[in-house]
Parts: C-alpha cells; structure tokens; sequence
C-alpha cells in the first residue's frame, strides 16, 4: 500500500478515475449495443437514430482518452455502412 502522502493521494486519484472511466466505457457499449440491435431489427429509421445518438458518445470518449480514434472510426463505419444497406 501508499506510505508517503503523495502516493495516498495518487491511489485515491487513481481509484476515482478507474470508476469514472468505467462508467464512461459502459456508456458507450450501450449505445453500441443499441445501435447493432437496431440494425439487427432491420427498421432503417431506427436505426439511423440509434447510430445518430451514440456518435457523440463515440466522439467524446475519444477525445477523453478512453479509446483509440481508430477503433471508434471503425465501430461508426462499420455501422453506418450497415444502415445504409437496410
């Protein structure tokens, strides 16, 4: 464990942004989620409103470092190119 102050802190810090981010990674799969089974249902209008509210999410959890830009860019490819073929 923690002797000096600074590490005490560090840890607490440390702890604190673990949860936070995990909140924000869950966040996101479920737009995820909710945006695959859209398009899993097959209603296009649906779909393009699911995939139209988890961009943002995808969005910002790059710009806090949480995933890669790549990935993000991939999972809202991969996505709109299955919309656009319903």
């Amino acid at each position: 464990m923690a002797n000096s102050a600074g590490s005490r802190k560090r840890a607490r810090q440390a702890e604190t942004r673990r949860k936070h981010n995990a909140s924000l990674r869950s966040m996101v799969r479920t737009y995820l989620k909710k945006a695959v089974a859209a398009v899993a249902s097959g209603d296009k209008e649906a779909a393009q409103a699911a995939y139209n509210a988890a961009v943002p999410v995808l969005d910002s959890a790059v710009t806090k470092g949480l995933f890669h830009k790549n990935k993000v860019a991939r999972h809202k490819s991969r996505l709109n190119a299955q919309i656009k073929a319903l």
